[in-house]
């Protein structure tokens, strides 16, 4: 029986960053792992948000009936021109809001496939 005291360590091998890795890991926080859509699509709702009376942003995150009913409840609230306008903003944070979660959620499903 041999009872060495020394205790043999392998070393893992060495892996060099190299560009490839580093334009890769770039690419992945820019796009959040979904491809070029990941980080322009809130964006890119919101704008379309800004859009008034439309509401495309919600059309745009595929929530049509919320679309559709702001549209429909702008009616009414645009005799009060205050409450319209906290609408109109309020549209804008959606949007930009609902195409974040569906980045993330896209981005989990990546992760654990």
């Amino acid at each position: 029986m041999n009872n060495s005291q020394f205790v043999q360590v392998e070393e893992e091998p060495k892996t060099g960053v190299t560009g490839f890795k580093i334009f890769r890991q770039i690419w992945k926080e820019m796009t959040l792992g979904v491809g070029f859509w990941g980080a322009l699509r809130p964006l890119f709702a919101a704008i379309i948000a800004a859009v008034p009376f439309f509401f495309l942003g919600q059309h745009f995150n595929r929530k049509h009936q919320k679309g559709f009913d702001w549209a429909l409840l702008q009616i009414p609230l645009a005799l009060t021109v205050v409450l319209w306008f906290v609408l109109w903003f309020y549209s804008i944070f959606d949007a930009w809001r609902e195409a974040t979660k569906f980045v993330a959620e896209k981005n989990n499903q990546l992760v654990h496939n």
